[in-house]
């Protein structure tokens, strides 16, 4: 199928939608994002479990889980051709549900996207749509939702990008994939000539492999730190703006996301500097009571991409994510305004930001 009038024009190559995850003939492709720039590698998923399975093992980070979720609902409604209408339906219920909850932190997100391809699904079925047509169905599903995506993180990625000086310096954390790559466009649009300092993120180096590589594919001046040199290097390098992007906001300002944000922002308000998260709050989650936070495989914070470097009978502890709170954090950047986080229930209230 061809896609007319894409949001993803002068981004760095692993934002462009065909490298991110992409249905096409019976297949979704997914660039493996665990190891690239090292290697450039795809990984083919033929089963929406496969898409699952790429998605918990961390294949694709940041937006790209969501969109290989939308995706691999394409794919489930390919695996169907030849079902009944009832089988159909059920199939493509039981992919929602393993597609939305292949990680656990993010499920209440994600199942509202798979939530839209299920009720095209519905709606398909009900005019008793089936085949390639009720395959293209839920495959326009999937692309509008990552181009809107994409449109309407380039309005949050205007409102951030306001809030840089010119000349600034940008520290980041983890890997914001649409934000950073829109962020930096935007700041370019604008003549600022902006310079980001990107905390690796171990064990996954996300900032050093993914952020740092978005931002030099884009003509950016870009440094990597460790995960712990932001404190100071806020002090020596004239760090302007802290940004990261979310996992969860809750509707009472607590901001989950990859773990070491938290002391970031902490170092950030000690030295006066400004923290803007990025994302949306999220109704499912009044306050962190119901916030699941993932713990991974210790076994990879004892590993550097594949080398073991700790002693046999060693320990690990692999927290993937950690929660910020309200009292850290100067805005919450989403595509109505910039939010307090004490006001962010205003998103969903009619209330604008600033």
């Amino acid at each position: 199928m061809n896609f007319a009038n894409r949001e993803d024009e002068d981004l760095a190559f692993m934002l462009k939608f065909e490298n991110v995850a992409w249905y096409e003939n019976g297949t979704v492709r997914i660039l493996d994002r665990s190891i690239y720039p090292i290697q450039t590698r795809f990984v083919t998923c033929r089963t929406y479990q496969d898409v699952a399975k790429a998605i918990a093992d961390m294949i694709t980070q940041s937006e790209g889980p969501y969109t290989a979720a939308a995706m691999g609902m394409v794919l489930a409604a390919y695996e169907c051709q030849g079902k009944q209408p009832e089988e159909i339906l059920a199939y493509m219920q039981n992919a929602d549900y393993v597609l939305s909850h292949a990680r656990p932190t993010t499920a209440a997100q994600m199942q509202g996207i798979v939530d839209g391809a299920l009720e095209v699904v519905r709606q398909q079925l009900a005019q008793g749509i089936t085949g390639q047509k009720f395959v293209d169905a839920v495959n326009v599903y999937a692309y509008n939702y990552e181009n809107n995506n994409y449109k309407k993180y380039a309005v949050i990625a205007h409102r951030l990008a306001e809030k840089v000086p010119n000349n600034g310096t940008v520290m980041t954390q983890c890997f914001a994939g649409t934000v950073v790559g829109l962020f930096i466009r935007e700041c370019q649009r604008m003549d600022k000539n902006i310079k980001m300092i990107c905390a690796e993120t171990r064990p996954y180096y996300q900032g050093a492999r993914l952020t740092a590589s978005v931002a030099c594919d884009m003509g950016v001046d870009t440094t990597v730190i460790c995960d712990n040199m932001p404190a100071y290097t806020m002090k020596t390098k004239g760090v302007d703006i802290f940004t990261s992007a979310s996992d969860v906001i809750t509707m009472d300002g607590h901001v989950v996301n990859k773990v070491g944000t938290f002391q970031i922002a902490m170092a950030a308000h000690y030295y006066g500097i400004p923290y803007y998260c990025t994302g949306e709050p999220d109704q499912k989650h009044p306050d962190m009571s119901n916030v699941i936070i993932e713990e991974r495989n210790p076994n990879l914070v004892m590993d550097s991409l594949g080398t073991k470097t700790t002693m046999n009978g060693v320990k690990g502890y692999y927290p993937a994510f950690d929660v910020t709170p309200p009292e850290f954090i100067t805005g919450i950047v989403t595509e109505r305004g910039i939010y307090r986080p004490e006001d962010v229930h205003n998103f969903f209230d009619g209330g604008e930001g600033e």
